[in-house]
């Protein structure tokens, strides 16, 4: 197995990126290795100086990085050797199994609909965050903010990726999907909640148990939460500012510490033919090394087939 890696994307990039692929490369399973994009002679000269003597990273040359203020499509039209874009042809290729960045965010989510493209009969594929839960484990929202208007169609196959993803990549058998609402009643809601509420019901594929609230986010009611991604966005940014605050007044808790953005290093890309994975824009070492193993665990999950396998159905 194969993880490519942007060198290049994030606030730290290359010098973090570099750090946290020596990190992963020590973790990843036997015959997994690591594909580093970038300035050649800049990473090869990082992993020389950090002592790096392995053999299961590659570098593989780009010439040119797309910052983060810059416009995704235009970026990504302009810089045809960005390794954003030489990432994206190495997962389009079956060269690599997955591909990981904490550049530009819009660059990999627009270089993932025009190179490797949505799955078929996939509307709009989706940015998927990663929630724990106080008994333990992990669950999934989606979407965080790839789609911040959705139609209840749309709303309707998060729920379906969401589950695909519980039970393939987070081990959880007949996941529980419920609607992010502004109450529990099924009449609760805006029109587009009422009508996706009613959709995700009749749906056999998935095992919905109807609207939750806010405060159910971190029990165990719902394993998969479905909203748009502007609300999805909210949530995840609120969580990430909760472990801020506690840290900042040095309070340290078990749950709370696993709402860090390192802990899980990014949020996959689903519905796409491959497996990509987004980092914070701020990603340290230790975020780089769990985006890369996150992108194996995808990638060995053969999570990507499995949505093919199921919207061809």
């Amino acid at each position: 197995m194969r993880i490519a890696l942007d060198a290049m994307g994030g606030d730290f990039a290359p010098e973090a990126v570099v750090k946290g692929a020596i990190q992963a490369a020590q973790e990843l399973d036997a015959g997994a290795s690591i594909v580093l994009i970038g300035k050649e002679d800049v990473v090869n000269d990082l992993l020389k100086e950090y002592g790096y003597t392995g053999s299961n990273i590659t570098v593989v040359n780009a010439s040119q990085v797309i910052e983060m203020g810059e416009h995704p499509t235009k970026a990504l039209t302009h810089k045809p050797d960005s390794s954003i874009a030489v990432g994206y042809g190495l997962l389009k290729m079956q060269k690599v199994d997955a591909f990981c960045s904490a550049g530009n965010t819009g660059a990999m989510l627009v270089g993932a609909m025009f190179s490797v493209k949505a799955v078929e009969g996939i509307l709009r594929p989706s940015i998927a965050g990663l929630v724990p839960k106080l008994k333990g484990g992990l669950g999934i929202i989606l979407d965080v903010g790839a789609n911040a208007d959705c139609k209840p169609e749309v709303l309707e196959q998060f729920g379906e990726l969401g589950s695909i993803y519980a039970k393939y990549v987070l081990d959880i058998q007949n996941p529980k999907v419920g609607l992010m609402n502004l109450g529990e009643e099924e009449g609760k809601g805006t029109m587009l909640t009422q009508a996706a509420y009613q959709r995700l019901k009749a749906n056999p594929g998935i095992n919905f148990i109807g609207n939750i609230e806010g405060r159910d986010l971190f029990n165990d009611k719902a394993d998969v939460i479905v909203c748009d991604g502007y609300t999805g966005n909210i949530i995840l940014k609120m969580a990430e500012s909760l472990y801020d605050i506690l840290n900042e007044k040095g309070i340290h808790d078990p749950f709370f510490d696993k709402f860090n953005y390192e802990a899980e290093g990014g949020s996959p890309i689903l519905g796409i033919n491959g497996n990509a994975v987004i980092g914070h824009g701020v990603s340290s070492p230790r975020a780089i090394c769990n985006m890369v193993l996150q992108a194996q665990k995808m990638a060995s999950s053969k999570i990507s087939e499995r949505f093919r396998k199921n919207f061809s159905e």
